[in-house]
C-alpha cells in the first residue's frame, strides 16, 4: 500500500494502564510510518470506566458509526475498579465486537527468544501457533434468562448460540489463515462432540465440508480438554486452532501464560470486511497505573498485528523484530516492575531499533 495511502485509526487508551502502553505502542507505530513513509492518522477516544463514572455513558451513541469510518482501532485496555464487572465489558467490549461484526478472534501463541516459558524443555521452535476464535456467537451471544429468580427454586439458563453462517465464516477464515501462514499448513478443531452434540456436530460437519477446499491444509480434530492438555505438554503440535468463542477464551489464556505471560501477548478482534480492533491481551492492570512499571510490550505488539492486517508487512516485521530484539537483549523480566526499565523506557528502546534499521 505504501505512500499513496493514509490509514485512520482510531485510538481508544481506555482505563488503569491502558494510556500508558498505548502511548508506547503509538510511538512505535509513528516511527515505523516514518520509516516506510506511511501516512497515519490518529482520532483519540475517551471510553471506559473514567468516562462512565463521569457521565453515565459507556458507548455514546454516534461513536460506533464514526468507528466504522476507521481502518482499525487501537485499544489500551477497558475495565475499572470502580465500576461493577459487566457493565464495561459487556457495554463496551462485547457491543463493539457484535455491532462491528468482529467475528473472528485472533491469537497468535508465540513463544520470542530469550523469554521464560513455564514449559520445562520448551522453546520459540516449541511455541508457535495462533487461535482463531469465533467472536460473536456461543454462549457470549447472552441468550437465555431466569426463572424464579431469587428464590430457592431459581434456575438460570445460558444458550450457546451456533449459526451455520457464523460457524462457516469462522471456519473459512481459519483455512484461509492456515494456508496463508504456511507454516504446518495443520489446522485442528477444538471442541467437545462427545457432550456438545448439537453445537460442535454443526462444527465438525462444517470444519469437514470446507476442508474439502483445502485439499493442500491437514485437519485435525481436539476436545478442548485434551487441547489443553497438549498445549502443554506437546505445544509444537499445533500450527491452527480453530474454536467457538468459550472454549477460545479459556485456551488463548493458557497460551499466553505458554508464551511468558500477559505482558507479550496480543490479539485482534477481526472484520475481514469491516474495521477491525486489536489490543494488548493483559487488561487494565489498574494497581499499577501511573508507575511508568507496566510493559508495553503487548500493546507494540498489537501494533504488529494491525499493520500486518493493514496489508503492510513489511512494517509488521520491523516492529516485531524490535519487539523480539528488546526481549533478547535489553529486559530482565517481562513482569510488571521487573524489567529493569520503565514503560516509556522500553518504548524508547523499540522505537529506536526500528529507527536504526
Amino acid at each position: 500500500m505504501g505512500q499513496n495511502k493514509c490509514y485512520r485509526i482510531a485510538v481508544i487508551p481506555g482505563d488503569g494502564t491502558g494510556p500508558e502502553v498505548v502511548a508506547e505502542a503509538v510511538k512505535a507505530l509513528d516511527v515505523v510510518a516514518a520509516k516506510k513513509q506511511l501516512k497515519i492518522e490518529k482520532v483519540y477516544y475517551d471510553l471506559g470506566g473514567e468516562r462512565y463514572l463521569r457521565t453515565g455513558e459507556v458507548l455514546p451513541p454516534g461513536v460506533l458509526d464514526e468507528l466504522r469510518g476507521h481502518h482499525a482501532i487501537l485499544l489500551g485496555a477497558i475495565g475499572h475498579p470502580g465500576v461493577k464487572p459487566g457493565i464495561l465489558e459487556k457495554g463496551l467490549l462485547l457491543e463493539l465486537r457484535f455491532q462491528l461484526d468482529q467475528y473472528i478472534n485472533l491469537r497468535p501463541v508465540i513463544l520470542y527468544p530469550n523469554v521464560d516459558t513455564p514449559l520445562k524443555d520448551k522453546g520459540p521452535e516449541d511455541i508457535n501457533f495462533v487461535v482463531v476464535r469465533e467472536n460473536t456467537e456461543g454462549l457470549y451471544a447472552g441468550s437465555g434468562g431466569f426463572l424464579r429468580r431469587g428464590t430457592p427454586h431459581e434456575v438460570a439458563v445460558q444458550e450457546s448460540v451456533n449459526t451455520r453462517m457464523g460457524v462457516e465464516r469462522c471456519v473459512r477464515y481459519a483455512f484461509e489463515y492456515c494456508r496463508r501462514r504456511n507454516q504446518r499448513k495443520k489446522l485442528t478443531l477444538c471442541g467437545k462432540t462427545n457432550v456438545l452434540t448439537f453445537a460442535f456436530d454443526l462444527w465438525e460437519r462444517v470444519f469437514y465440508e470446507v476442508a474439502a477446499e483445502y485439499p493442500d491444509v491437514q485437519t485435525d480434530y481436539a476436545h478442548v480438554d485434551a487441547t489443553c492438555m497438549w498445549m502443554v505438554k506437546n505445544p509444537e503440535w499445533f500450527d491452527v486452532i480453530v474454536t467457538d468463542n468459550m472454549f477460545g477464551d479459556i485456551i488463548t489464556d493458557l497460551g499466553a501464560m505458554i508464551q511468558g505471560g500477559m505482558g507479550i501477548a496480543a490479539g485482534g478482534n477481526i472484520n475481514p470486511e469491516g474495521v477491525s480492533m486489536f489490543e494488548p491481551i493483559g487488561g487494565s492492570a489498574p494497581k499499577y497505573t501511573g508507575r511508568n512499571v507496566i510493559n508495553p510490550l503487548a500493546a507494540v505488539a498489537a501494533v504488529q498485528m494491525m499493520l500486518d492486517h493493514l496489508g503492510e508487512p513489511s512494517a509488521a516485521r520491523l516492529v516485531e523484530d524490535a519487539v523480539k530484539k528488546v526481549v533478547a537483549e535489553d529486559i530482565e523480566s517481562l513482569s510488571a516492575g521487573r524489567m529493569g526499565h520503565s514503560t516509556s523506557e522500553v518504548g524508547d528502546l523499540v522505537a529506536d531499533y526500528i529507527d536504526r534499521v
